[in-house]
């Protein structure tokens, strides 16, 4: 069997990079020769960061981690794991509840490309209840979301939302 470098690209807004998210990655970076944070410009989902900041705090939060590559992308994610010679696809699942979406998106790419295998990821049990949008709420109520986000991350949205005033 031909030795082939396992390259997984891990998409999403992160919007911003949680705890979870970041679990995730090194997770991931410890079962492929190399992973690719795509972190995608999402304009329909008007993030609350855009799109430079959200890649240069993952960029931060994730630099500790040898493997991975962090870069941002508007274009259809099967041909982004094209340009970057992905033959996996990253999804995490948090609850039961995100399964049936999940699984409908990993349909749908492998129905663009085939040679695309989707493997799904859960986090660690205290990390099962973060979500990008929950972190957005608590933070737009001056709420503490230091648990939950890596340092610089927490400064970036305490500026923010400071603007937001």
């Amino acid at each position: 069997m031909l030795n082939m470098l396992k390259t997984a690209i891990y998409p999403g807004t992160f919007d911003p990079i949680t705890t979870g998210h970041t679990d995730l990655v090194e997770r991931a970076s410890q079962l492929f020769d190399h992973v690719v944070v795509a972190i995608a410009a999402s304009t329909k989902k008007a993030p609350l960061l855009d799109l430079k900041q959200r890649v240069k705090l993952a960029e931060h939060v994730l630099s500790h981690l040898e493997n991975v590559e962090v870069c941002g992308f508007n274009i259809l994610l099967t041909r982004f794991a094209k340009q970057k010679n992905a033959n996996i696809i990253i999804r995490g699942l948090r609850a039961v509840s995100d399964f049936e979406f999940e699984f409908q998106l990993a349909n749908m790419n492998r129905a663009q490309s085939p040679d695309l295998e989707t493997v799904f990821l859960t986090p660690s049990e205290k990390y099962s209840y973060i979500s990008s949008t929950l972190i957005r709420e608590i933070a737009s109520l001056n709420g503490d979301v230091s648990q939950f986000v890596h340092p610089e991350v927490e400064k970036a949205l305490k500026e923010r939302f400071a603007a937001k005033d």
